[in-house]
């Protein structure tokens, strides 16, 4: 039987008692319907998890008892960060759903030329917080055992300023010459660049290319920026992380 999982900070350890997030809680009471006794499995989403059992339970709190800790391999030997171009409403909630499913390190949403959304700081706030749980839901339900890092969003220029090139970078382009699989040697670590609706303009297409990103394609056909980062991390999976 597959056991429902759910995601709280640490420090975790066997034998001890805790009280979930309200968050948490309302989800095994009010979605889940468990009851008192019921088996689930813990993490931390820094690589900690544990089999656990519900001690208390009612209405607005919900106290875990930890087991034994699991063993188990479900994060990719590929570091990956992807750097997203933000796009509207559920097309970047999908995006960082199926990213977190498909094992990225790290999630950077930018603002570039062609971005459509436009927030002001509070509004930002709250879809970071909003985006943070799209992410914590995919691990949960996915069996990571890591929560991939959200970073704040910024300017994609300024990204590129301030970044620093370690392993491997590419961008996708329809233009490009080069493909995926052509790219050569085996990385450890791998930064995608994927522009929002509309893609990058040439200026910044030419400024990540500066800053090292490598322009590669994903065949004939134009993908939505949704599409894009499924199959690219797809691909990247299947020829150097655990897809293989």
């Amino acid at each position: 039987m597959r056991l429902n999982r759910v995601f709280c900070e640490g420090p975790l350890a066997s034998g001890a008692e805790l009280d979930l997030p309200a968050a948490g809680a309302y989800h095994i009471v009010r979605v889940l319907r468990l009851r008192e006794g019921a088996p689930l499995a813990v993490f931390d989403g820094k690589g900690a998890e544990f089999h656990a059992e519900i001690s208390r339970l009612d209405k607005r709190k919900v106290t875990l008892r930890l087991l034994e800790r699991i063993s188990r391999i479900s994060e990719s030997m590929l570091n990956i960060t992807l750097v997203q171009g933000v796009s509207r409403g559920d097309r970047m909630d999908w995006t960082l759903q199926k990213a977190t499913e498909l094992g990225v390190t790290a999630i950077v949403p930018v603002l570039s030329a062609r971005s459509v959304v436009r927030l002001d700081e509070e509004q930002m706030r709250k879809k970071q917080a909003h985006w943070r749980g799209i992410i914590i839901g995919a691990a949960e339900q996915s069996g990571r055992t890591r929560i991939p890092a959200l970073a704040p969003s910024m300017r994609l220029r300024d990204y590129l300023i301030q970044s620093r090139k370690s392993g491997l970078r590419i961008v996708l382009s329809p233009s490009a010459r080069t493909s995926l699989a052509s790219l050569g040697n085996q990385p450890n670590q791998v930064e995608l660049l994927i522009g929002p609706e509309g893609g990058l303009d040439d200026e910044e297409t030419m400024a990540a290319q500066r800053a090292g990103f490598r322009p590669v394609h994903l065949g004939p056909r134009v993908l939505r920026t949704e599409t894009a980062s499924v199959v690219t991390l797809s691909i990247l999976q299947a020829l150097w992380g655990d897809l293989r």
